[in-house]
């Protein structure tokens, strides 16, 4: 069964304007929301979002809006996400790195009537055409309204839409409704063991599902989160001292990277009891929690679908994500979505017991929400196996995408900036292992007549016009590409081949 405490809120109140009143007669002064110098208690949050929700409706802003939001983390970032919550519009969190071909195509294709953006990214907005897109800068924001009663809105209006790579072609926009954000909050605050009294600090970016999902867990248990400005590996532990943190949330390459630094005694001087980290390494876990006794707990879920699968950290196996978790399905198919017995790498597809738990689709998208969801089942394009006692394991990936830094890369729209350089006549874009636990990003570019452009030039083309994540560390010029029969690239001889002694490295300038 789905989450009993989830299973107290009738389906009605399944929503964020609800769950705001709620939860300010629950919890009145103790502070929910914590960013640099502004707190909000329990009992302040419907006025906030009221006050937000009447700034946007004097401006024309009307529910079904799209309200797009460019932002680091700032409390206006969250003010504005819970104004369009309050009225019916939809918030569009925009990562704060989208640049160019990315940029414009989330604009377009959300249909964003209004676009907030914080300061020092006008640079960003140079690199679009914004038409007749009204922009507003979040340090200036327009007065605060007076309060609006909230929309009445269902568990299954969409409350946001949030941008998650393409594979094979542009970024889709993923539809989250009302009550998806909720089971997030209930299902991964159970698996942490979040209660009243918790700290959740996270350095994570709120554009992104993981610091939204920090939000919605604080929110349902009486806890406070904590939002820093960014990931720094110098001062990380010094900022989970400060904040009191008792749970903190850690992707990927950064447990490596602190635990590349000198050990020191902050490393200890702090309260935290555990980390959200998935995909982590296996190697890493031990080695994390002797030096600073945080443990991590490890997991999967996807900004389309939920935690899924994961276990408490009593019960976790590290090199493996978990059983799947109560109130899902999770199968392991062929190419034909027949189930493939345990032991053997599949598609890992996936469906859930509680309506609106999951996404509803991709925004202007119709066929490729067919597609992801055919046969009722949310397919992942993640290989998996499913072993014998019912954990599964990760293996890879088998959509075309690049996994960074905790960012998922599109390798095709760095292709079309590539391919946009007039010296380029085709590229193709891949992963090759880093050194810590994820993906660094290569091209294979052939040059189009009269000569291969420099590595340097084509590298500051990509850093004008992608996110600073997506720009390629590695260079390899060619005559031509490894291609099929019907001209398809054969990605798989490109990565099998990688790093070679003709590969520029553009962190060394090889």
């Amino acid at each position: 069964m789905p989450n009993a405490a989830a299973e107290r809120i009738p389906p009605l109140e399944r929503t964020l304007p609800a769950l705001l009143v709620r939860q300010a007669a629950l919890y009145g002064d103790r502070i929910l929301f914590r960013a640099g110098d502004v707190a909000w208690r329990y009992a302040d949050m419907p006025g906030v979002a009221a006050r937000s929700a009447g700034r946007l409706l004097a401006a024309g802003v009307a529910a079904g809006d799209r309200v797009a939001i460019m932002s680091g983390n700032r409390a206006e970032f969250l003010e504005l996400f819970l104004g369009c919550a309050w009225m019916g519009a939809i918030a569009v969190p925009v990562n704060v790195a989208s640049r160019g071909p990315q940029l414009q195509h989330v604009l377009d294709n959300s249909g964003a009537r209004l676009l907030v953006v914080e300061p020092g990214l006008a640079a960003a907005l140079a690199t679009v055409d914004l038409g007749a897109l009204t922009v507003w800068r979040i340090e200036a924001l327009p007065p605060a309204g007076g309060n609006v009663p909230p929309v009445a809105a269902g568990p299954g209006d969409t409350v946001a839409i949030l941008y998650t790579s393409g594979t094979t072609g542009p970024s889709k926009g993923v539809c989250c409704p009302q009550a998806q954000m909720l089971w997030w909050g209930f299902n991964t605050a159970a698996l942490l063991g979040v209660g009243p009294g918790d700290v959740l600090c996270t350095t994570l970016p709120l554009f992104h599902t993981n610091a939204l999902n920090t939000f919605y867990q604080a929110l349902l248990h009486g806890a406070t989160m904590v939002v820093e400005r960014r990931f720094s590996a110098s001062r990380f532990w010094q900022a989970m001292a400060q904040s009191g943190a008792s749970v903190t949330y850690l992707l990927g390459a950064m447990v490596p990277i602190l635990l590349s630094r000198p050990v020191a005694a902050e490393e200890r001087a702090h309260r935290v009891r555990i980390a959200l980290a998935p995909g982590v390494p296996a190697q890493f876990h031990e080695a994390f929690t002797e030096r600073t006794g945080v443990r991590l707990l490890d997991g999967y879920g996807s900004t389309e679908t939920n935690f899924v699968i994961g276990t408490t950290i009593e019960h976790q196996r590290p090199g493996t994500m978990g059983p799947v978790a109560p109130g899902f399905e999770a199968q392991v198919v062929d190419a034909l979505d027949n189930p493939l017995p345990d032991g053997t790498p599949g598609e890992l597809v996936l469906r859930a017991e509680a309506p609106f738990a999951f996404a509803t689709g991709y925004w202007g998208m119709p066929e490729k929400t067919v597609e992801a969801w055919r046969n009722l089942r949310f397919h992942t394009g993640d290989r998996v196996v499913r072993d014998a006692d019912g954990y599964f394991r990760f293996v890879d990936r088998m959509k075309d995408a690049i996994r960074r830094r905790g960012e998922n890369i599109s390798a095709y729209e760095v292709e079309q900036v590539l391919l946009a350089h007039p010296q380029v006549a085709n590229a193709a874009v891949f992963p090759v292992r880093a050194d810590m636990a994820e993906d660094e990003v290569m091209a294979a570019v052939v040059p189009a007549e009269g000569g291969a452009p420099a590595p340097e030039e084509l590298i500051a083309h990509c850093t004008r016009l992608l996110p600073y994540f997506a720009v390629p560390r590695y260079l390899e010029f060619a005559d031509a590409l490894p291609v099929t029969e019907n001209g398809k690239v054969r990605k798989y001889v490109l990565i099998e081949r990688g790093v070679t002694a003709a590969t520029w490295d553009r962190t060394r300038g090889l």
